[in-house]
């Protein structure tokens, strides 16, 4: 069966029909609330029984919201599907729900999101689902907003089904473009059935706060990290990445870029050709001021 991301866009795969039968899957809600509370967890929130507010990115129906309430946290859920929110309305979810596409950026305030979870959503992003979806820009807008609404030191969890390993150094590159620092945590890496990717993400620059916790193994307990470097990437339960924000372009130098004989050059081939070309002078090939 192929991989819903290929069907169609979200907002028209997730129907009013796809929606309810998508909600009322004892299955799903199984394995929902499971990687819930798994990236709950993740999110390393400090046991004081203050409540937080926390980001639900494609949150769908409220199933992995539900999970943020029974631990008592107050939540947003952002979701593109009108049917998937209709039918969390109609099951009076707690939290507050925004039709919005996350591929366009956050519309929130900055540093007021004491951490984020998305479950099975992010990968949508790398594919172009309209003419006017390019996926590079698409993820850049999102995790750029994401870091921005993010409390320093919050965390943003996000579980996801990328189909490839370019896919997947994909998303961690525009991660990692906008400040984030953190890596990626799997559980069961030996399961074809079980194992679930976390890209475990910190908003600030890396610190204690930033290690990475272990992945699960067979029998739920903690893997150790996989030190071998000739082990496959499939194996790994933790993957760090550092910050890496992209660097300031380089000015063009005149030695390696265009200079004026160039010009000069250019602009006689246009007169051959009958075109109107301005005269040459000293100011021919030099930058202007940005202002005077």
């Amino acid at each position: 069966m192929p991989r819903p991301e290929l069907q169609a866009p979200p907002e028209i795969f997730y129907n009013e029909s796809e929606a309810r039968k998508y909600t009322t899957s004892s299955r799903i809600v199984e394995i929902q609330a499971r990687i819930s509370e798994r990236a709950l967890e993740l999110l390393n929130l400090p046991n004081d029984g203050v409540p937080r507010l926390l980001l639900d990115i494609g949150c769908g129906s409220g199933l992995s919201g539900e999970t943020l309430s029974e631990n008592g946290h107050h939540w947003i859920g952002y979701d593109i599907s009108q049917s998937m929110l209709n039918v969390a309305v109609e099951r009076e979810v707690e939290g507050d729900l925004l039709l919005a596409d996350m591929g366009q950026g956050l519309g929130l305030r900055p540093g007021v999101i004491d951490g984020a979870i998305s479950i099975s959503a992010v990968q949508w992003l790398c594919y172009a689902q309209t003419s006017s979806h390019e996926p590079r820009l698409r993820l850049k807008a999102f995790f750029g907003s994401l870091y921005r609404c993010l409390a320093r030191g919050a965390r943003a969890v996000l579980q996801l089904y990328a189909e490839n390993m370019d896919q997947s150094e994909m998303i961690m590159t525009y991660a990692m473009r906008a400040g984030f620092a953190g890596g990626v945590v799997v559980d069961y890496p030996h399961s074809t059935r079980a194992r679930k990717a976390y890209l475990v993400l910190t908003c600030g620059p890396p610190s204690k706060q930033t290690t990475l916790p272990k992945g699960k193994g067979e029998d739920g307990e903690m893997c150790s990290d996989d030190s071998d470097e000739s082990a496959d990437d499939e194996n790994q339960t933790v993957g760090i990445y550092e910050r890496n924000r992209p660097k300031k372009r380089l000015k063009v130098t005149k030695k390696g870029g265009r200079g004026k004989q160039w010009v000069l050059k250019k602009k006689e081939q246009m007169r051959k050709k009958g075109h109107t070309v301005p005269p040459d002078t000293k100011y021919t090939n030099r930058k202007r001021k940005a202002r005077f």
